[in-house]
């Protein structure tokens, strides 16, 4: 690291300024062929303003900042400083659990990433026109720096993209692969076009299912830009709340969340929302990328066979060919994906663990995982609805 750098924390994305923030790479639309909505000032503003991700729920704001000598922002890293391992989707209860049994203390720990959201992104963010390589290691190895500062168990880092892994892995970070389902468009027409390329046992079954998805009436409306009014918001996370109570006991986003990125970021939504005798019954909200469409939540009033398939998954997939939209990522887990044209794609994590005995159980359970996590694409890549040589696993 340059002798003129520093890195310093602040609690709040309201300690950094809009312009500051995204003029780093991927975080601001139309500056580069690489935004991502999550990474955002207005998205991450928004989880700390609406009270989603505070202090109070678990996630106080350390996020790091380089700067140079004039104080000038180098680069960034959402970070925080977590006391419990809920809403991350990169699970280390177990890790946890055997930290506290041999008497050490696993909370806090530093929890690099975008609250509550399972999307590979950039997490080394570099100012655009700045030498990248440099940037991204002063970053990384000050990440552990911190940590140890700190006295913390450990710093994880989660979803992170191609760039950032090897940068990560020089730095020393043990590495943790898992498994999600992506739709890939190889430059399709229209959906037609992709459910060519399925067997014709698969594509019948698809398109059975997408008619009944639609009995009794039901339509579907897609919203985005100034569709997203008040009450939109106020029906969706009706739906929200309905259906993250029975999922996870207690859902993490707050009425006034939706408010914000409404105002904030209308444009880079959209709400996928099905309609029945006049009124909104279920819907799911996705995020706008450069390339690619990230499918987040869903809720619904009324259970009909199928329309969770059809609002998450069949539409993600019809919007996507629409704009030209590279790849569609459905969020986490679910191998049902497979069967609707989502192909196993690999996560990536990186964490740091301070304690010597801890570092080293681990490391060896990574390695068996991460063999698992490839044989398992391998098993799951043969089963996909495509013709026999027509698609492969993506990466």
């Amino acid at each position: 690291m340059s002798e003129d750098w520093t890195i310093r924390t602040v609690r709040s994305f309201g300690d950094i300024k809009p312009e500051q923030w995204n003029a780093l790479q991927g975080t601001c639309p139309g500056a580069d062929g690489a935004y991502n909505p999550f990474l955002s000032h207005a998205f991450l503003s928004a989880l700390e303003e609406s009270g989603s991700a505070t202090a109070k729920t678990g996630w106080l704001g350390h996020h790091l900042l380089l700067e140079d000598g004039a104080g000038q922002l180098l680069g960034a890293l959402p970070c925080y400083l977590k006391s419990h391992s809920q809403g991350e989707y990169v699970f280390d209860h177990g890790w946890a659990d055997a930290f506290e049994r041999a008497g050490g203390h696993y909370y806090p720990k530093l929890q690099c990433s975008v609250p509550f959201t399972p999307a590979t992104g950039p997490r080394l963010l570099v100012r655009t026109g700045e030498e990248a390589a440099p940037v991204r290691h002063a970053l990384a190895g000050g990440l552990k720096q911190v940590a140890r500062k700190m006295g913390v168990s450990s710093a994880h880092v989660t979803f992170v993209n191609g760039e950032d892994l090897p940068v990560f892995l020089e730095e020393g970070y043990l590495h943790r692969t898992d498994q999600q389902f992506h739709f890939i468009n190889e430059g399709y027409a229209d959906h037609d076009a992709f459910l060519e390329t399925l067997a014709s046992r698969k594509r019948k079954a698809l398109k059975k299912e997408r008619r009944a998805a639609l009995e009794g009436g039901i339509s579907i409306d897609w919203l985005t830009g100034k569709d997203l009014t008040e009450e939109i918001w106020d029906q969706f996370f009706a739906f929200y709340m309905d259906t993250g109570s029975r999922k996870w006991g207690r859902p993490y986003l707050t009425r006034s969340f939706y408010s914000l990125i409404g105002e904030k970021m209308a444009d880079d939504i959209l709400l996928v929302m099905a309609k029945r005798g006049g009124r909104y019954i279920a819907g799911a909200i996705n995020f706008i990328g450069a390339d690619a469409l990230y499918g987040r939540h869903w809720g619904c009033i009324e259970d009909h066979p199928f329309l969770h398939f059809e609002v998450c998954y069949h539409q993600a997939i019809d919007f996507a060919l629409s704009k030209g939209l590279k790849r569609v990522e459905a969020g986490a887990q679910g191998e049902h994906k497979l069967a609707r044209g989502y192909l196993p794609v690999t996560t990536h994590s990186v964490h740091d663990l301070t304690h010597p005995g801890l570092r080293r159980a681990v490391d060896q359970y990574l390695a068996h995982e991460r063999e698992q996590v490839a044989e398992m694409a391998e098993i799951l890549s043969e089963h996909s609805p495509f013709r026999k040589g027509e698609r492969q696993q993506h990466d």
